[in-house]
């Protein structure tokens, strides 16, 4: 292989060794592996294409083994001389393919069985993993549009079959939300997604407690009414299942959000813990809670539009 420091390199090359005691850490280490979607290569290390969020996993990779006494090496490279980069390429996509055939199979299985008969939560553990696909299909499997084609008749069947609890949009056209002072990661991106795909004409309000404003919608407050946290899911994962949203990215940043609200690192995406810093620097700087609020959703906002 060619080793450069050049930013253009396509390919980042981990390689690695732990201790022999350190079994359970070493388990860890392959569960990222494959979360992150590296590819094993037969001589030494795992290959992932080069790209700014592939760089920062592997280097947290490389960090989290060094803390376990072993020792990483994170490496750019321009090419293998036994692999041509269709060839990877093709590996990538080999792997990705096995991933969405498993997941095409238990999805075929289950639109077999009528709504009543099937497993609570199957659908939702199916369009989980096909988000974090999504995540690791670097060069675009073409069974990524079958799986969602067959995912849109299972959001179809939900929405013809009764008793199902989704929220009415009509319902919530229009209207006055309320949410506690000072809003951060949750409140600020359920403000938006409320205002994105539930409620377009939404005014945001503040309050200590739900009814210090007539008629107005409570969400993620200390409160029955309203939206809130609900079991382990955010304010803005409550909202999305309410409302049976079923937006892509919307989901994504669902995971995103989740993780920097209750910190539990469910899904390990990072990227709202930047994002929750700046709002608690904002209102370190008194900012008025609707500026924050505003800025804030500008940022969930762009958040969005930089999802592929």
């Amino acid at each position: 292989m060619t080793v450069t420091k050049s930013h253009h390199a396509p390919w980042l090359l981990l390689v690695f060794s732990l201790p022999a005691s350190r079994a359970s850490q070493r388990v860890g280490i392959w569960r990222k592996l494959q979360r992150y979607g590296m590819l094993p290569l037969r001589s030494a290390g795992h290959v992932l294409a080069n790209s700014a969020a592939n760089h920062e996993r592997m280097e947290w990779l490389a960090t989290a083994i060094r803390s376990y006494k072993g020792d990483a090496s994170v490496v750019q490279v321009q090419s293998f001389d036994n692999l041509s980069d269709d060839q990877l390429k093709k590996l990538f996509l080999d792997a990705r393919a096995r991933d969405y055939q498993k997941l095409l199979h238990e999805t075929k299985k289950l639109l077999a069985l009528s709504p009543s008969r099937r497993p609570s939560g199957a659908l939702n553990r199916i369009r989980r993993r096909f988000l974090e696909l999504q995540d690791i299909d670097f060069f675009g499997s073409p069974l990524r549009s079958k799986l969602e084609s067959l995912l849109a008749r299972a959001d179809q069947g939900e929405q013809k079959t009764p008793g199902r609890g989704k929220r009415k949009f009509g319902e919530f056209a229009n209207r006055v939300w309320i949410t506690r002072p000072r809003p951060g990661i949750d409140r600020v991106s359920s403000a938006w997604l409320i205002r994105r795909c539930i409620d377009p004409k939404a005014r945001f309000v503040f309050g200590a407690a739900p009814d210090s404003h007539a008629d107005a919608i409570p969400f993620d407050m200390f409160c029955e009414q309203g939206f809130g946290h609900r079991g382990d899911s955010c304010t803005f994962e409550t909202l999305v299942q309410e409302f049976g949203i079923r937006d892509g990215k919307v989901k994504r940043i669902a995971q995103i959000i989740h993780d920097a609200d209750l910190g539990d690192g469910r899904f390990e995406r990072q990227e709202g813990v930047g994002l929750d810093k700046v709002l608690t620097g904002w209102a370190k700087q008194d900012v008025p809670d609707d500026e924050l609020l505003l800025h804030g959703m500008e940022l969930i906002e762009g958040l969005y539009e930089s999802l592929a």
